[in-house]
């Protein structure tokens, strides 16, 4: 039976955008479907996006060789995107971690330090001593060291990134369909894909819906897959703050435990023409395994609770922000139990799946996505890009 796509996209964020262009580049018979971003978002009944934001943080200091590879060859690639879609998205801040002495060869930071000598990237250590000059901004523990990053490392505009992937896929001879999709189907030789009233039939597809890809029928079977709320908090900035934050780095002030850790993003101009600065953890338990309870949660101003922890953190590492105006937002994150992304395909050879961002992939969509494209096209992924390690878990 005749199809109308050779390959379909389901989901047009970060990494579904991304994989878009990439697979432009291979092949041809390319659609990626998706809404847009709601306009209201607290009337909003449906699919939404965690890339709907203005920053987030992109650096390659990370423990894990894998994600450390992942945001490297993004980072590499980001001048080019903007160049070539006219859009700019990367801005070089750089960024910093600080944290306590490590306790165990296990650390975080020993771990990082390894992985950045592999990769070969420029990792100034800032002593003790040292750190409250160059930073004067961040309040830390007197034994806290720096680890700075000025090169390929700052933050990105999600929404911008986004927008440039997909100008240069349609560029690339993609077909953009505007449309939430309710259902997956392996039908034999073909897969179908409903969106609305109308159908679709492809040769493959790559489901990249992020925390939704477990809802609305997308795969054959559920994937492990764990989607926790995060509250992100938005501190106002005018012109006094911008004098003691304007030039800060990306900041990722490091706690005892992992999910202790606290980032930080530079002052960033939003829509509605104010700046602010974010910031956010990696507590919260909530969890959601309904498109209902996910989408109440988007629509609302996340935890107050959370809220509040992360104000008093907040002003203890950063004191010049008392008296700022402090308002709040919904996120989600999507956990995996192998703690890398999922690339791979599911019981059926027609239908595979990208997803699994574990609260790090904003730095390395651009690279998953290509992961996604080379999948799709070729039906595996070598050792070269871990795919055995990106082998997706099913529940």
């Amino acid at each position: 039976m005749a199809v109308d796509f050779r390959f379909m996209i389901i989901g047009r964020g970060m990494m579904g955008a991304a994989a878009a262009r990439h697979l432009s580049t291979m092949a041809d018979g390319i659609a990626l479907i998706g809404p847009p971003e709601p306009e209201e978002r607290k009337t909003h009944h449906g699919v939404f996006a965690s890339h709907y934001d203005e920053a987030r943080i992109t650096r390659t200091f990370d423990g894990n060789l894998a994600w450390g590879t992942f945001a490297a060859r993004a980072l590499d690639r980001y001048r080019d995107i903007e160049a070539k879609s006219g859009i700019s998205f990367f801005s070089e801040a750089g960024c910093l971690f600080a944290g306590p002495p490590p306790k165990h060869e296990q650390d975080f930071l020993l771990r990082a330090q390894a992985v950045s000598r592999t990769l070969g990237s420029d990792i100034e250590i800032v002593a003790p001593a040292e750190l409250g000059r160059r930073f004067s901004y961040l309040n830390v523990g007197s034994d806290f060291s720096g680890y700075f990053e000025r090169k390929r490392a700052g933050h990105i505009n999600p929404r911008a990134l986004v927008r440039a992937q997909v100008r240069l896929a349609e560029r690339g001879g993609v077909s953009l369909i505007k449309e939430t999709v309710t259902s997956v189907r392996d039908a034999g030789s073909y897969v179908e894909v409903t969106a609305g009233a109308r159908g679709y039939r492809a040769e493959r597809v790559l489901v990249a819906a992020g925390g939704f890809s477990n809802f609305n029928a997308l795969l054959p079977r559920p994937l492990d897959l764990t989607v926790k709320a995060r509250t992100v908090v938005f501190y106002e900035i005018g012109e006094r703050e911008m004098a003691v934050f304007g030039d800060m780095p990306s900041t990722i002030v490091l706690g005892d435990r992992e999910e202790d850790h606290i980032y930080i993003l530079p002052p960033v101009r939003y829509p509605d023409g104010k700046t602010y600065l974010k910031l956010g953890g990696d507590t919260e338990a909530l969890t959601f395994g309904r498109l209902e309870d996910a989408g109440a949660w988007f629509r609302s101003d996340g935890s107050a609770a959370e809220r509040d922890h992360l104000s008093a953190i907040a002003l203890q590492l950063m004191p010049e922000l008392a008296g700022c105006p402090v308002t709040s937002g919904p996120c989600v994150a999507n956990f995996t139990p192998t703690g890398y992304p999922y690339a791979g395909f599911t019981q059926s050879p027609r239908i595979s799946v990208l997803t699994g961002g574990n609260f790090v992939a904003a730095k390395s969509s651009d690279e998953l996505g290509r992961l996604g494209a080379v999948l799709l096209r070729e039906g595996r992924l070598g050792d070269e890009d871990f795919g055995r390690e990106l082998a997706p878990v099913f529940a």
